[in-house]
């Protein structure tokens, strides 16, 4: 951060209203890190099998799963990044919570189910069932990994910058041992609590953030009397940018790349979730398909009431904020919520402001521990059980040394998270989720799709699909605007961006299907219908599910 930065009236606002209170900030972060330690270490006790540390030992009830997969779903993305965006794009920024919603429908009504029915622990279950085992859950555990990690670099941008604003640290060093702390957290959180600890710590977290975001929507809504009008009127003005802050266009409609980069970004987020690992998996902690039904249903109505207040975190920051504060303070817009918050809680110096942002940033600390927990946990346990377990061991491996081996993919991923999430520290979070939303609509989605509900799809369609949506996917986005070339990059000094979209989904998402297509055309492999049609019985009702 440049001097002129820390100078800056809106980092100084948010510092000086960190300090004065800096011992409630700290208490309150210590008092959740501790509290969620210690279900931690409780969960630990209880996790004797890899079922236990898999699936939670498949013993929560709908309304738990539901209000777990909440937690795990609404990520720092959705509450920083979504907020920070429409603040500073007005309706353009608003396309990420609706897209974000309509996501989670498509999951639940073309996969959520199917899959649960059909699994065990991990997606590479279902894509094995009716392929030869080894190459196929070797693709499906490298694409979790890579999926779960572009996931996590958005987390980790998340922490770095919201620790780093309450306690006021503006160098470098100091931003990256925050996600250096962060990624310990989270390999102590799964290598000792499993999925039990990850799933009780999501329920905390969901409780919190529905709870937090509420109290800011109504204190913003109050500030304006419940006009929504008015809100939405001192928004556009105070942009700078008038009417056209509430119409399309402002980040995605200037040029003909911008509007299909709108394009590739819907594309990736209304697909994308269905193909999320870390959601997944969370419908293997239920006993029954019934349960799983009431899950969604849960879910549906928390994470539906959440975006429509992102509505409202949006705007009021707009309207509480001018557009260079917000900037100043982290150039994507991360903070806005947080400076929302100091400000409608009486500003700079004042008892209320200082309260409410140290809940919020606690409540958004906790959202990023938990959500970081379970993609973890979903790419070691892909990793043990799909590579360890039965590739590498064939199939040998006791329950004991397949925990053990989640638990030391962990420390593994946790490491190179810290890393890559270092690096990431001042992209927005919601473009870099929508990031792994496309590798996973590219990679995971196709292959899912075509082993549930297609008959002629083979091993070597499910190969082409997972490596061709993976390899297109992170390629273009590592030739892309996120990378290089622009002032908002990953490393904005240098340019190799030959590729113009700033989301790859629009390219990546049909070729991963058009892969899974051909290769099963081309390939001598004659599909075992007999397997297809089990399947086909397991998924739709449940029965001999594990």
């Amino acid at each position: 951060m440049s001097a002129a930065q820390v100078a800056h009236p809106a980092v100084q606002l948010a510092a000086e209203g960190a300090s004065d209170h800096r011992t409630l900030i700290i208490t309150l972060f210590a008092v959740f890190v501790v509290a969620t330690l210690c279900i931690t270490v409780w969960a630990g006790r209880q996790t004797k099998s890899a079922a236990d540390f898999y699936a939670g030992g498949r013993q929560f009830t709908g309304f738990q799963n539901g209000l777990a997969v909440s937690g795990d779903y609404m990520s720092a993305a959705s509450f920083l990044g979504i907020a920070g965006a429409i603040a500073l794009f007005g309706y353009d920024g608003f396309l990420y919570s609706i897209g974000f919603l309509v996501a989670w429908l498509v999951a639940l009504l073309l996969v959520a189910e199917p899959l649960r029915n059909s699994g065990r622990y991990t997606m590479g279950d279902v894509l094995a069932y009716r392929m030869r085992q080894r190459p196929v859950r070797t693709a499906a555990g490298a694409s979790t990994i890579v999926v779960s990690i572009f996931y996590l670099l958005a987390q980790m941008a998340g922490a770095g910058v919201l620790v780093s604003l309450l306690l006021g640290i503006t160098s470098d060093g100091g931003k990256i041992a925050i996600v250096a702390l962060v990624g310990l957290l989270m390999i102590v959180y799964v290598t000792i609590g499993g999925m039990k600890g990850t799933t009780w710590v999501q329920m905390v977290k969901a409780v919190l953030l529905i709870a937090g975001t509420l109290l800011i929507t109504f204190l913003i809504l109050l500030k304006f009397h419940f006009n929504i009008s008015d809100l939405l009127g001192t928004a556009a003005t105070n942009s700078g940018k008038g009417h056209a802050f509430l119409e399309p266009g402002l980040k995605y409609g200037a040029t003909g790349t911008s509007k299909l980069d709108f394009l590739s970004l819907g594309i990736a987020l209304v697909l994308g979730t269905a193909g999320l690992p870390h959601i997944l998996i969370r419908f293997y902690t239920v006993p029954t398909a019934k349960a799983a039904r009431k899950s969604v249903n849960w879910a549906i109505g928390i994470i539906g009431a959440f975006y429509l207040m992102t509505i409202v975190l949006g705007f009021g920051a707009a309207a509480l904020l001018k557009p260079d504060d917000i900037v100043a303070s982290n150039k994507a817009g991360n903070t806005a919520a947080p400076l929302a918050a100091l400000e409608i809680g009486g500003g700079s110096g004042s008892t209320g402001g200082a309260v409410l942002l140290a809940v919020i940033s606690a409540v958004a600390f906790a959202t990023i521990l938990a959500v970081v927990a379970g993609l973890t946990l979903a790419s070691s346990s892909s990793f043990a059980h799909d590579i360890y377990a039965n590739v590498i061991r064939k199939g040998k491996a006791t329950e004991k040394e397949e925990v053990r081996a989640a638990k030391w993919a962990t420390v593994a991923i946790g490491i190179v998270s810290i890393g890559l999430g270092a690096m990431a520290r001042d992209l927005n979070v919601a473009g870099l989720v929508a990031l792994a939303f496309a590798v996973a609509a590219s990679a995971n989605l196709p292959t899912i799709l075509y082993s549930l509900f297609w008959k002629r799809f083979t091993t070597q369609g499910a190969l082409w699909s997972i490596y061709g949506g993976l390899a297109s996917s992170v390629l273009l986005v590592l030739f892309s605007p996120v990378v290089s070339s622009k002032p908002s990059s990953m490393f904005p000094d240098v340019d190799f961006a030959w590729f113009p979209l700033e989301n790859p989904g629009l390219i990546s998402i049909p070729l991963g299907f058009l892969l899974g297509l051909v290769g099963s055309l081309l390939s001598k492999e004659e599909p075992d219908k007999g397997k297809y049609a089990e399947l086909e019985v397991k998924s739709l009702t449940g029965v001999a599910a594990h």
